[in-house]
Formats: structure tokens, sequence, C-alpha cells
């Protein structure tokens, strides 16, 4: 049985970004649970920000300020260069508000048709925010990963999600839906974004296992 050390809430809704943080994380101490876990009629912020920093802010804050524990938060979107770095911030909502990942697909590769493969260069880019709502006066935590790749033509593998099934990673011949979960995770925007959170978050295990060891001495003591 493997105790967890400490629990991060994380402020999604989106169940594949949930196995892909638990997968990450598994090499540490810590139980990452969704927040509906923890507060079933929570409700996300609206995501209005300019950049994906600005939205995993704010899902980060409310989700801390709403479970009183450790929050993280993503934001992380598809940047396509012929279309003026759209959809960005707005790629869970491309095609609309509440859009399919099937309709957000469809909106792409409608907005490509006439683009030839040489200009259908793309990256996703991950922001991760990490907010501690015990630690007054810390900042909050924010790293960043991003992926280079092309859109192809056609919708192709059966993992993953979002715009997955699109996305050519540079220099290879497959998109991230047809990668197995350790190959994605390797390369992945999320995959780097979250590989340079795991030294603060170690920090937080280091720091909060030492006080831990400090009470429990003083007690003794007494």
């Amino acid at each position: 049985m493997h105790v967890k050390a400490m629990t991060l809430v994380l402020a999604t809704h989106n169940p594949g970004k949930l196995a892909e943080l638990r997968s990450l994380f598994a090499s540490l101490p810590v139980e990452v649970v969704p927040i509906r876990e923890v507060v079933p009629s929570y409700g996300p912020p609206v995501e209005d920000g300019a950049t994906f920093e600005e939205n995993a802010l704010k899902k980060a804050r409310a989700a801390a300020e709403a479970t009183q524990l450790v929050a993280i938060a993503d934001d992380s979107g598809l940047e396509v260069d012929a279309l003026g770095g759209r959809p960005g911030v707005r790629s869970a909502r491309f095609a609309r508000e509440g859009a399919t990942d099937a309709e957000n697909n469809a909106m792409l590769l409608s907005a490509l048709e006439e683009v030839e493969d040489a200009s259908r260069t793309a990256r996703f880019r991950c922001v991760i925010a990490l907010v501690d709502p015990f630690s007054e006066g810390l900042k909050p935590v924010v790293v960043e990963g991003r992926c280079d790749g092309v859109i192809a033509r056609s919708a192709r593998g059966e993992s993953g999600f979002g715009y997955d099934p699109l996305f050519l990673v540079e220099g290879g011949a497959r998109t991230f839906a047809e990668l197995e979960e350790d190959e994605k995770n390797t390369m992945s925007h999320r995959g780097q974004a979250a590989r340079a959170l795991l030294p603060h978050v170690e920090s937080m295990l280091e720091a909060r296992l030492a006080e831990a060891r400090r009470i429990l001495a003083s007690r003794g003591a007494g």
C-alpha cells in the first residue's frame, strides 16, 4: 500500500487531462483528484483570459479557494500559424461554446482546407499553475511546455482527446492519437509542463514532511 503524502486537486472536468496528469505525477507520493470529487457542486470560473497563463491562474486560484487544498490547473491549446495563432485560448470552443472534439476538429479541417501541407505548421502549448492556499505571500508556480508539429488532412488514431487525431508531431509520421501513453507523455506539451512542475511539488512535499517531523519532535520533547 502506497501512502500519499499530499493531495493535489485538479481544476478540470476533462477526464483526458486527469488521466494524463495522474500518469505524469505517478512517481510522487501525491494523489491527484478532480475538483468535483472534493466539491461536487463546483462551478468553474469563466475562462475569459487573453492568455493561457491568465486562464490557468484563474482556475487554480478558484479551485484552491473552493477546496482549501493545493490546486493545479492547466490551460492549453493549439496554435496554428496559417490561422494567425487560432484557435489558441479558444481551442476547446473553436466551433462553438460547448463544442465536442469532433466539431472542433471538423472546424479546423475546414479552415485549413485550402492551405498547403508546408504551411500547416502548428504547436500545442500548455501552461500549468499551482496555488497553495496555506502559503501566504508565496507566489503561484507557473510552468509551460510546448510541442511543435503540423496539422494532418484527416483524423488518425483512437487515443488522446481534443485535436490529438490531427496533430502530427514535428519530424514524426504519427498523430498524438496514434501514440502510446508513455510516448505521448515524453514529448507532449502537457508532459513537458508537468515535468517542469515536478521539482516544485517535490519541494512542497519536503517542506511539509520537515514541518511534520518538527511538530512530532516538539511533542516528544514536551
